[in-house]
């Protein structure tokens, strides 16, 4: 039987499949190697991901206020219907929640870097 296909990925095959590992890897080989240094890595991923998934939704939402604004029939009732998403609203806040999250832990990592 051969080997999986993950066991003959380098890691640079790795890193394009997954581009928030490939960059959580790269900030980890510039921090020191402590404790508290894998824990922050471990937040930036998860915040990263979560970021992202929020912002996929948000896309999501335009996309279909557009599909909804091609239809033939504009009625009241269809766009009252396509602008209520009270989903989209919520991970616009999450999506702001994570921005500001990054923000503060990429400045610990600076200093992590700066301080060795």
């Amino acid at each position: 039987m051969p080997p999986p296909v993950a066991a003959l990925a380098t890691p640079a095959m790795l890193r394009r499949s997954d581009p928030v590992r490939g960059a959580v890897e790269r900030l980890a080989r510039t921090l020191p190697a402590r404790e508290d240094a894998a824990v922050l890595l471990d937040f930036v991923e998860d915040d990263l991901r979560e970021g992202l998934d929020a912002l996929g939704d948000v896309q999501a939402h335009f996309y279909d206020l557009l599909l909804a604004l091609h239809r033939e029939t504009l009625t009241p009732v269809a766009l009252m219907n396509a602008g209520e998403n009270l989903h989209v609203l919520q991970r616009l806040e999450d999506l702001h929640e994570v921005v500001t999250q990054l923000r503060r832990r990429l400045s610990q990592a600076a200093g992590m870097i700066r301080h060795g």
